[in-house]
Order: structure tokens, then sequence, then C-alpha cells
């Protein structure tokens, strides 16, 4: 195998970063030393991603960026793919570079600038199509094709061998893993249609159970000590009667899944999800030859969503650090760092969205942040904010360190 792109990076863990695509550095020599320029030390670079339209506000040669599937943004090893029932697309969009990635961590070193490779691992609607059987099926047996489901054997294989292809090719010394789990009922769809059905929290956490055939058996397998196996056609029943029951008849849902399906089953269904989890955070970590795993992450197990549904206080598998979506209003994100930060010794990165927060709120937000708890700031994300909104990303950094 042709290695690719080696160097060390000159930034330890320790310091804020942002979020980048390829398509906003490669073709654009200034763009490395103006990420630089804002005061980090890092870059969470996207190396796999799903599907995205993107503005491009600095690039010289082009300004709208339609990536139209999910794609591998370096090259493919056929020893490393060959067999598998799982392969990521390339892109055709961005730029006319074959290893977007390697150029883009090339540039990104040579500004002093350490990589942290973006791996989205399991949202693919091209992959999902491809292969509905591979997919979240909820109790309706209706298949979400953007959601592969990690507990399918060729998912995981997939899964991993981004990784493995990753650490192969690259001296990056930390994997960012978004989607390491499940994701469920809410995403945002081509022309989304479903908010005029006003479901509840709970409705939709029940809509995002998944019982494919895989999450069936291992349902039905009680491998815990503590919580045995269960039916899963009587718990599609019964998801099905509490969903049609507020569909149909305004019974809401109650928003705790153990009030609906009861607490064994609740508890089942919560470790089935973290022994999956955990299993394939450890099969990533035995081929990131001791790189860094940080870990998108939200503590509630009965979460679904780009980041991994866990009880963090229980989890046990590797993690570097638990990066926590902190996108949401001032205080419930503080409330969250600071539980987080409560529950395990595993530091908390806090991912702030700079194109959300008005540009004047940015530097309380992070302030607030770093003393509820949070060890560092990834910062989303720099190739699609504003000037004015960098800008105040940079004093947020400065004021805050």
């Amino acid at each position: 195998m042709t290695e690719v792109t080696r160097g060390t990076p000159s930034t330890p863990t320790g310091s804020d970063g942002v979020f980048a695509y390829t398509w906003d550095i490669v073709g654009d020599p200034a763009a490395a030393e103006h990420l630089a320029g804002l005061g980090v030390g890092s870059v969470t670079l996207q190396a796999s991603y799903h599907a995205v339209r993107a503005i491009t506000p600095r690039h010289p040669h082009h300004r709208v960026v339609h990536a139209v599937h999910a794609a591998a943004y370096f090259p493919l090893s056929e020893d490393i793919w060959r067999g598998q029932r799982l392969r990521p697309a390339a892109p055709s969009w961005g730029v006319e570079v074959p290893d977007r990635f390697g150029a883009a961590t090339t540039a990104l070193a040579g500004a002093g600038l350490r990589t942290e490779a973006w791996l989205v691992l399991t949202h693919s609607s091209a992959l999902g199509a491809r292969a509905p059987e591979l997919t979240v099926r909820n109790a309706y047996d209706e298949p979400y094709a953007y959601a592969l489901c990690p507990a399918h054997p060729d998912v995981a294989a997939y899964a991993v061998n981004l990784a493995r292809e990753i650490c192969v090719r690259y001296d990056v010394p930390a994997l960012m893993l978004e989607a390491c789990g499940w994701l469920g009922f809410e995403h945002g769809s081509h022309h989304e249609k479903t908010h005029g059905a006003d479901l509840s929290p709970g409705c939709r956490a029940l809509l995002s159970v998944c019982l494919c055939a895989s999450c069936r058996a291992g349902l039905a397998n009680g491998s815990d000590d503590r919580v045995g196996g269960l039916d899963p056609d009587e718990l599609a029943r019964d998801i099905r009667t509490a969903v049609d029951g507020e569909l149909r008849e305004g019974r809401t849902v109650p928003p705790s899944l153990a009030e609906t399906l009861g607490e064994a089953r609740a508890q089942r269904l919560f470790d089935h999800r973290r022994s999956v989890i955990t299993s394939l955070a450890r099969r990533i970590a035995d081929v990131a030859g001791g790189r860094e795993l940080l870990l998108m992450a939200e503590d509630s197990p009965q979460a679904t969503g780009p980041d991994s549904a866990l009880d963090l206080a229980r989890y046990d598998g590797p993690a570097d650090a638990y990066v926590l979506k902190c996108w949401d209003e001032p205080d419930a994100a503080l409330t969250r760092v600071k539980d987080a930060a409560q529950n395990t010794a595993v530091p908390i990165v806090a991912n702030v969205s700079v194109i959300d927060d008005p540009p004047g709120a940015l530097a309380s937000r992070v302030a607030g942040l770093r003393a509820a708890g949070a060890y560092d700031i990834r910062f989303y994300h720099a190739g699609l904010a504003s000037s004015a909104r960098l800008e105040a990303l940079r004093s947020a950094v400065r004021g805050t360190r």
C-alpha cells in the first residue's frame, strides 16, 4: 500500500480547534494560515462524510459545494476493501484532487496545526439505499435509508475499515468519531414533511428504536446478567400501539422509554446499544495504533443521532475525550457539560456552533462551558462561518485561554 502524507503535528492535545471541510482548504493557498490565525491548535477535518450542500465564503475558486452523497475523501486501498459488502464512494465535487484529505492535512501541518480525522461512520443514504437490510428499521419494519445499523457485522466492518484506512495512510494523532451508533427518527430527510404530526419526544424515541434482524437478535439474547432477553415481536407491537395511540387518538407518549416499555425492557435496549457501541469503539481502537479517540457522545442512553448515546458513568469502552454538542440554549448546554464532567474522568470537549449563536454571545458561552468543566472547545464550523463570526471565534479563544 502506498503511504501518503506523513508528518508530526506540532500542537498537542489540550488546545481548542475548529471543524473544516477538505474543500475549504485544498486549492486555497491561504486557507491553512487563515485557520491558524484564529488562535486554535487543531482542525477536525472531514475524512468520511455524509451528503451536504455547503458554502465556502473565502475559497478562490468556488462558493457552493454540493456533496450529493456520502463519500470518503481519501483514496481506497483494494487490500482493505476487497470483498467488503459496503464500500465508500469517491467524491466528484469541490476540487479535482484524488487525495483531498492528504492534501489538506499537508497544508495544515505546514501551518503548525494538528489534524483530527473526522469520520462519520453510520450515516450514508447512498449505501443505505443500496443495502436496506443493513439499515435501521423501526417497529413498522420501515427502513431509514440514511442510517446504517451498527449492529450489523457488515456495517461494523465498514466503520472499522474507514478508521483502518486513515490510520494506515496518515500520521494523524486523533480520530473524531461521529455516528458511532444509531441514527434514529430525528433526521432532516429530503423535503422533510414530518413536523405537522406534532410528535412528542417520547414518540420520536419510540420511532428511533431499531428492530432490524441484527438488533432483534441482540435484544433477544439476554447477555447481561441483570437483564434477560426480550421478545422483539412483542416489543414491536407495544411500540406500534403507543405510537398509533398518539398519532390517531391523541394519547401523548411519555418522554421516558422506561415508562412506555417498562424498566426491564428499556434497560435491555440500552444495554444492547451500549454493547454494540463499545464493541465498535474497541475495534476502531485496535486499528488506531494509539491515536486519540474523540467520541461524539450524549450522556443519555435513550438518545439516537450523530452523537453516541451512552450512560457516560457506565461506559467502559475506549475514549480519550467525549465531545458534547452544545448548540442549544446556553443554560442547558452548561448543565450538560457540568453533569458529564461530574459523571466521568474522561475529558469533556464542548462542541460549539459558531454558525448558530449570535457572534456577540460566543465568548460568554465559551467561558461558561470552560467553567462548567470543558477541557477543550471545538468550534463548528470555520469553513461555513462569516468573517464576523470568525472574528467572534478568535476573540472567544483569545479571551478564555
